[in-house]
């Protein structure tokens, strides 16, 4: 089975990615394990640890739609554009939600992923 197409829920703590095709979907889990770092005495390097576990989950998808809070999109994006420069064409758009149910987020996606094939002008599978 081919899942052309994925939508992730991140925020500072997970990141929920829904692999989807027309009939099925596949569930993937990624948590940050928070350990703050003597030298710094944040959590920086835990995120940027996280959201580069979060990217290497991307691998294989064609296309990602994120979504989530502003401030955990902006920070996402950031490190994206920052420390994943071949990561950034598979993310087709970013969408400000707020705490949504599976189906809501598949729902939400299969829409996005619609309206985004025809402005491509590819048929979505």
């Amino acid at each position: 089975m081919s899942l052309f197409h994925a939508v992730v829920f991140v925020d500072h703590q997970s990141a929920q990615i829904l692999q989807f095709d027309s009939e099925n979907v596949v569930e993937h889990q990624v948590q940050q394990h928070r350990q703050f770092t003597r030298q710094h005495h944040s959590g920086v390097r835990t995120e940027h640890e996280f959201f580069g576990q979060v990217c290497d989950a991307f691998d294989g998808i064609a296309q990602v739609l994120l979504v989530g809070g502003h401030t955990s999109l902006t920070d996402f994006r950031h490190y994206v554009d920052k420390h994943r420069p071949l990561t950034a064409p598979c993310i087709v758009g970013y969408e400000l939600v707020d705490h949504p149910t599976q189906n809501q987020l598949v729902a939400l996606a299969r829409r996005y992923f619609v309206k985004f094939d025809q402005k491509a002008g590819m048929r979505t599978p």
